[in-house]
């Protein structure tokens, strides 16, 4: 076979593994929103049916003969191409020492742990959803196992979602964020507290729709190709390729904010996907590269920019104009340090700048503990609460507010948690960079994000998962990736919010 006949049969696999991502996106986001409650189980068999497909597909000996003959002449490849070819082959070859009535049990229990998380959240009880968790978490294992046996299991799911990532860099970076930031919040906790009565109040959802889509223009999200929908625990999904990209966001009757800054959050994925270079579509190389390169982007949407004095000035009018009456008396300063209030709150989405890390530390060390057996499953509610009234000093009121409260865990997401808070950390690197070559408060004060969203590209969003994410970061901060810039930028932010 010539190399480049073997190309046009790589492009049409990965058109093909493409189209299957599509149609089982489309089932998942389906079950979470609109799909009836009693739908579960005809998902879970067509969805399975699926999977089977994608595992024959991506395991079976045409496949892998094409990716090692293509593998034995990358040197002929383009760079895309022998990256792509590198993704596939490493993919394959994990998939691979996953028996296949194993894989194809933890893709049904996923759909079967959404629903029950679903259904234990609504009624506040861990129970209903402790079997299916304690499954999750034993095929994780084993799968880890079958992979990687000589791997610490944790590890090799940590490494899943970032690249290289291991506990013991987690523990140096959360030990910087717990060194600096505990004590930080400390101090605040003894100053006067912000005013943040006026994002407290009657807020009907149209409206606060009403206000997402202004936001999503905004920002400049092509709702050409993105739609906003509702959920429970708000996401992005990308359907195949960077051409169509869902978000969904939660609207809180009583409270504004969450709505808000859930969309400019899951925006700032959706632009992340939908940035990927043309040639990419339909390939392995369409999208993020990493989970914390991912998180980068949207926390530096929703806070860096989100959350700056320009962006909450600009906002302003337009949450006037989407609640008359109800903000006239608000003045810009006040809306700015309403929406930075810092205060310690069990719902981590809901969590501000610098307690958001204190959440995601919790999450980290439940999870490491699970992996070490050192707790059983029906004990985490217990483990989660005394975790919570040591860092943050709060008396969880039930589960619903405490374990129950993410979705992560349910959708099989073990390991995914540290990339909120390293993706924070790079996002304050990133912003020095930005402002380097443009002014970013000059852009933002313009209504125009179109500078700021063409540096992501070039810089970042062009390049899908062409690069591993050490590479884009050296590409990015050729000076080292350093946690302190994090600290810095929160507690000089902050000192000033507080007159500390």
């Amino acid at each position: 076979m010539e190399v480049s006949q073997a190309v046009e049969k790589l492009m049409a696999l990965q058109s093909k593994m493409s189209a299957y991502r599509h149609a089982l996106s489309i089932l998942y986001t389906d079950g979470v929103t609109v799909a009836p409650k009693e739908t579960t189980a005809n998902r879970s068999h067509t969805m399975g049916i699926l999977n089977e497909e994608m595992y024959k597909l991506s395991t079976g000996e045409e496949t892998i003969s094409l990716l090692e003959f293509l593998d034995g002449h990358k040197e002929e490849l383009t760079k895309k191409q022998a990256r792509m070819v590198y993704l596939m082959l490493k993919s394959n070859r994990e998939l691979q020492k996953i028996p296949m009535d194993i894989y194809l049990e933890y893709q049904k229990l996923l759909v079967e742990g959404d629903a029950l998380w679903h259904d234990a959240k609504e009624k506040s009880d861990f129970s209903l959803f402790a079997p299916v968790l304690g499954r999750i978490f034993e095929l994780t294992k084993q799968m880890a196992a079958f992979v990687a046996p000589e791997k610490d299991p944790y590890d090799y799911w940590l490494d899943k979602y970032e690249r290289g990532l291991t506990k013991a860099s987690c523990d140096r970076f959360f030990g910087v964020l717990k060194e600096r930031l505990v004590p930080f919040i400390a101090k605040i906790a003894e100053k006067p507290q912000v005013d943040d009565s006026c994002l407290h109040g009657d807020f009907p959802a149209w409206q606060q729709e009403k206000l997402a889509y202004k936001l999503m223009d905004f920002i400049g999200i092509d709702r050409g190709h993105c739609a906003l929908s509702t959920t429970e625990h708000p996401f992005t999904t990308s359907y195949g390729s960077h051409l169509d990209v869902r978000i969904t966001t939660n609207y809180r009757p009583h409270k504004v904010d969450p709505s808000m800054f859930s969309v400019i959050h899951e925006g700032g994925h959706a632009m992340y996907e939908m940035g990927s270079a043309e040639d990419l579509a339909y390939t392995v190389l369409d999208g993020g590269t990493s989970m914390s390169i991912h998180e980068s982007q949207s926390r530096f949407y929703e806070n860096i920019l989100g959350r700056s004095e320009v962006f909450t000035a600009k906002v302003l009018p337009m949450v006037r104009e989407c609640f008359p009456g109800k903000f006239d008396d608000v003045t810009p300063e006040q809306f700015y340090k309403a929406i930075n209030k810092v205060e310690p709150s069990f719902i981590r989405i809901d969590a501000d700048e610098v307690t958001y890390s204190l959440h995601v530390m919790i999450r980290y060390e439940i999870e490491k503990k699970i992996f070490a057996g050192e707790v059983a499953i029906d004990d985490l509610p217990a483990l989660w609460n005394s975790l919570m009234k040591e860092y943050l000093g709060l008396e969880v009121p039930d589960d619903k507010h405490g374990v129950l409260q993410d979705s992560h865990w349910a959708n099989g997401n073990i390991g995914y948690f540290p990339s909120y808070a390293l993706g924070s950390a790079y996002g304050a690197q990133f912003i020095g960079k930005m402002r380097a070559d443009l002014d970013v408060d000059k852009a933002i004060e313009a209504g125009d994000f179109a500078a700021i969203n063409a540096w992501n590209r070039e810089h970042i969003w062009q390049y899908g998962s062409l690069y591993e994410p050490d590479e884009l970061l050296a590409m990015l901060l050729p000076e080292g990736f350093d946690p302190n810039v994090y600290v810095d930028y929160l507690i000089e932010k902050y000192s000033k919010i507080y007159d500390l």
